[in-house]
């Protein structure tokens, strides 16, 4: 018998599933080629969902399900709520972009990026093992789907292809790693595995072999160096739209896997998995801003721009447990919260501006593409200088304060390793802000081609969702303290249910 709170913990989750299956059944009926009335549907299902979410997480409630398989927490519930609220922001960006290539004449793209965030939403509430796997392969089987959508682009389906392949093999790596821990702990449980990695009573080097698999595929997943080869293949054939869709709400849903598998439930393995998180952040940060510098394509340039960020993201997991020590966990894991949601916002400004500049016939993905935009639109070419300035960690944007917060919970551990990864995060930031800063200078000192001097226009919702966008990137900058604030505690209810 399944108790009320069991329903009541996956509630947002239900609603979801049968809105978009309601929204897949209106759309067969629907006649226009913008497909309004599955987009409005949408829209409005996104957004009960999304506030749902966050009367569940104000509520600070932590509560489990259908025999401990999923839990209602806040941490988790605040994301949810933020991958809600970035695939609003997605698809309002994406829709004109989308009507341009017929991409939909089926309303697919709404669909499917419905059962992505379900799919999410199970990763994130995950409890057990194979809870996050079903959640894990729910989102990327959509994600495949959205990269190969436009059926007729060589360039999509190839990187569909791509996607698919090295999808499936980390995948593979995950499930054998997850296996590998069931066999060792006998449970699927995470706090029933914490519990029997703490006891000591499992031969440490069978954990170590499962644990190594689980990092790899959860570096998949992030994109980290070196399982980072399908972000910029991805990143610049999906259609633009999809790629924003794959670039920003799921990184909240691998941070919380993370969360979930190495904090929840591996904690006691600290020690072993921040070794292999620190050789991975040293990685992405030296070969994606080094890989960055060389790109002439804008989306590709983004996509090693994500390699470098993950790689800070990282660093930031990694702080967490000094010598045994959680004391400094809540600040390390609230950091890096922080940080993931605030790298989503900015991305979504970014690859905002670039679905904004794209029109029927032309892409525009080369960096030569935004010259002279402050000539066409001062507006939006200040949206896509707040981004690039939030990207580069310029002060007072909230990227600034991102990295900053990062840096504080690695030297606050007091380790001189620690803060060796520190000084080289900033020189790679040093590194980054070269390439941000010349996509700023093509914007507001080159001058536009022939093709591209006409005056960029928006629909409304557009503009005013971007201009939104962008002013959160300055407002939250200045005053960081009450998402700052919110990432902690959401934290810190994780941290105190450690293991119990």
């Amino acid at each position: 018998m399944i108790d009320k709170l069991s329903w009541i913990a996956v509630y947002p989750e239900i609603v979801l599933l049968a809105m978009a299956c309601v929204i897949a059944l209106v759309d067969l009926g629907v006649k226009s080629s913008h497909r309004t009335l599955t987009y409005v549907l949408t829209l409005l299902t996104l957004a009960v969902v999304a506030v749902l979410q966050a009367f569940y997480a104000s509520g600070g409630n932590t509560f489990y399900g259908f025999g401990n398989m999923v839990v209602s927490d806040p941490m988790g519930n605040w994301l949810k709520c933020f991958a809600t609220v970035a695939l609003m922001i997605t698809l309002v960006y994406g829709r004109p972009y989308a009507a341009d290539r017929d991409m939909l004449r089926g309303g697919e793209l709404f669909t499917l990026s419905l059962f992505a965030l379900l799919g999410m939403f199970v990763m994130i509430s995950g409890h057990n093992f194979l809870v996050i796997y079903m959640g894990l392969e729910l989102l990327t089987l959509s994600s495949y789907a959205l990269v190969a959508l436009r059926r007729d682009h060589a360039t999509a389906t190839e990187a569909a292809m791509k996607y698919f392949v090295l999808g499936a093999l980390a995948s593979g790596f995950l499930l054998y790693g997850l296996s590998m821990m069931y066999g060792a702990t006998g449970s699927l449980d995470l706090n029933e595995v914490f519990q029997a990695i703490a006891s000591r009573q499992v031969k440490h080097q069978v954990l170590v072999f499962g644990l190594v698999f689980i990092v790899a595929g959860l570096a998949f997943k992030l994109g980290a160096v070196p399982f980072h080869m399908w972000i910029p293949d991805v990143y610049q054939g999906a259609p633009t739209a999809v790629t924003l869709l794959i670039a920003g709400a799921p990184k909240l849903a691998a941070f919380a896997i993370c969360m979930r598998l190495l904090v929840e439930g591996m904690l006691p393995l600290a020690i072993d998995w921040q070794q292999m998180l620190a050789l991975l952040a040293i990685g992405s940060l030296l070969i994606g801003n080094l890989a960055a510098i060389a790109q002439a394509n804008l989306k590709r340039m983004l996509a090693f721009s994500t390699i470098s960020q993950i790689g800070f993201l990282l660093l930031a997991l990694l702080a967490g447990v000094v010598n045994g020590n959680k004391l400094n966990a809540e600040y390390a894991y609230g950091a890096a919260m922080f940080y993931v949601v605030t790298y989503v916002l900015t991305t979504l400004a970014a690859f905002g501006i670039i679905l904004l500049l794209a029109r029927a016939g032309h892409e525009a993905e080369e960096i030569s593409d935004l010259a002279g935009l402050n000539q066409r639109s001062p507006l939006f070419a200040a949206v896509m200088a707040l981004s690039m300035f939030s990207l580069a960690g310029l002060p007072p944007l909230v990227g600034f304060y991102a990295k900053l917060a990062v840096l504080q919970a690695l030297i606050s551990s007091q380790l001189t390793s620690y803060l060796v990864l520190a000084i080289f995060a900033v020189m790679m930031s040093l590194v980054g802000a070269f390439y941000y800063l010349r996509v700023v200078k093509v914007m507001y000192f080159d001058a536009p081609a022939s093709h591209n001097a006409m005056a960029v226009s928006a629909p409304a919702d557009v503009t005013a969702v971007l201009s939104v966008n962008g002013a959160l990137l300055l407002v939250l900058g200045i005053m960081p303290g009450g998402l700052m604030t919110l990432c902690a505690q959401s934290i810190a209810s994780v941290v105190k249910s450690l293991g119990t």
